[in-house]
């Protein structure tokens, strides 16, 4: 999941939806049906999430999740449909467990992060020190956090285009790392989310080389304010926390590709892109199931009335969430020239701006006047991509389109246990794949250059 474009859902989800295919969908509700009349994405999204389920980088999950989709790319028509197979660093979940035990009893919702050292099976159980923010945490001194748990508050935001991920979750990304450094015996964070349910979100961190991981958890924000309020009346705190989970080396994991040949098989292809796995608390309909189907189905649909000039390429990536390790397996393994690469990894939220790293001004004002029929406006900003394509993007300054969705309520369940099918709206997703569609029988019909801004 990228920083600020990782996932989302519609302001008005649907819910409740048990349905694994449109046509199942129209008996329950036309209207719904009649809003996504394409089935391609939604059956893609429900049998990945209800026939693989969750697909944490490296697990058994993930590994059933690459012949699943080798399979269901040949079945749709991909030529070239191929797993390419590479070894990570991944974390191997354990039991996840917090309680309070002064000054109340009370049992806390809690994951630990990606790479989180690892406690005895007893668990750990120390005094708590609260940090408001991760300035307050940086400017603790050296050694003063030995044989204590720090807590690192800072409670995110709302907003459309979910920028605030990039600044909050640096709680998530450095927290644990810093308060190792400082001595810290474990670590727990506020979650990097905006909703206010019992669910803690997880992800990944990182140590430094050189710092010894230490126990890393997130609680949920409910369980975070209760810890905050406490430590404002001034009463101590000691938390019991049980991680058991391992980092493992050695791990198997692999990109899935396809592709769906052009008319003129000299002109370098368009690269679309998503991730495969997703974290283990769901089954990652948002993050990133959704953006596989999204680029998928429209990559088909920019066929209909013939082959178009460009291949298109889809990238379904692994280990997208532990370390983007796919996107870098993608570009190591792929030195061939591409045209121009796309990212799908923000969930299923209306598409509502369209950002550009093109050189060509005329083929962008095409783009943006074929989307803006649908409510879709230009923005300012440069796009950048996202981390399952960023590195050949990097590698071999490629033109990027980036088509924004609605994040406002992404956060609420972004890797949680309310990652789950039911939180798509599919007229929203059908909304993405028009728009993606759009875009694609422009740019993989453009016979010239297709170049970076310069």
């Amino acid at each position: 999941m990228k920083c600020a474009q990782n996932g989302t859902m519609s302001p008005a989800p649907a819910r409740g939806l048990t349905v694994l295919s449109l046509a199942m969908l129209a008996a329950l509700s036309p209207v719904a049906a009649h809003a996504a009349p394409d089935s391609t994405a939604w059956d893609l999204l429900a049998g990945l999430t209800s026939e693989v389920g969750p697909r944490l980088a490296g697990s058994e999950g993930e590994a059933r999740a690459r012949v699943w989709a080798e399979a269901r790319l040949k079945a749709l028509g991909f030529s070239k449909v191929a797993i390419e197979p590479f070894p990570i660093r991944g974390y191997v979940r354990g039991k996840d467990e917090a309680s309070m035990t002064t000054p109340i009893p009370f049992k806390l919702a809690v994951t630990a992060l990606g790479y989180s050292g690892t406690t005895p099976d007893k668990g750990i159980e120390g005094e708590v020190v609260y940090f408001q923010t991760l300035d307050a945490l940086k400017a603790a001194p050296a050694g003063s956090l030995t044989g204590k748990i720090a807590f690192i508050d800072h409670a995110m935001k709302r907003s459309q285009d979910g920028s605030g991920y990039g600044p909050y979750g640096q709680v998530r990304r450095a927290g644990p790392g810093i308060a190792a450094a400082k001595g810290a015996a474990g670590v727990v964070i506020r979650s990097i989310g905006t909703d206010s349910h019992r669910n803690p979100h997880t992800g990944g961190t990182n140590f430094p080389q050189g710092i010894k991981p230490i126990p890393a958890g997130a609680v949920s924000n409910p369980d975070a304010d209760l810890i905050a309020r406490i430590a404002r009346s001034g009463k101590p705190i000691r938390l019991n926390l049980t991680l058991t989970g391992k980092t493992v080396d050695g791990l198997p994991s692999g990109n899935v590709i396809g592709d769906l040949p052009g008319r003129d098989p000299s002109l370098p292809p368009i690269l679309l892109g998503c991730h495969l796995d997703s974290w283990d608390l769901g089954t990652g309909a948002i993050d990133d199931a959704a953006g596989c189907a999204i680029i998928t189905a429209a990559a088909l649909k920019a066929q209909e009335g013939g082959a178009t000039l460009r291949t298109i390429r889809v990238l379904w990536a692994g280990s997208e969430e532990i370390g983007g390790f796919g996107g870098k397996a993608y570009a190591d393994k792929h030195g061939e020239p591409h045209a121009l690469a796309m990212e799908s990894d923000f969930g299923a939220g209306k598409v509502w701006r369209v950002q550009f790293n093109m050189g060509d001004k005329a083929l962008t004002d095409r783009i943006a006047v074929a989307l803006s029929p649908m409510g879709i406006v230009r923005g300012s900003g440069k796009a950048d991509g996202g981390t399952d394509v960023e590195p050949v993007i990097e590698k071999q300054k490629l033109a990027v389109v980036d088509l924004n969705q609605d994040g406002t309520y992404y956060f609420d369940l972004h890797h949680t246990p309310d990652d789950t099918l039911d939180k798509v709206d599919p007229a929203d997703l059908a909304q993405n794949v028009a728009a993606w569609t759009e875009v694609l029988k422009i740019v993989a019909n453009e016979a010239g250059p297709i170049t970076a801004a310069p």
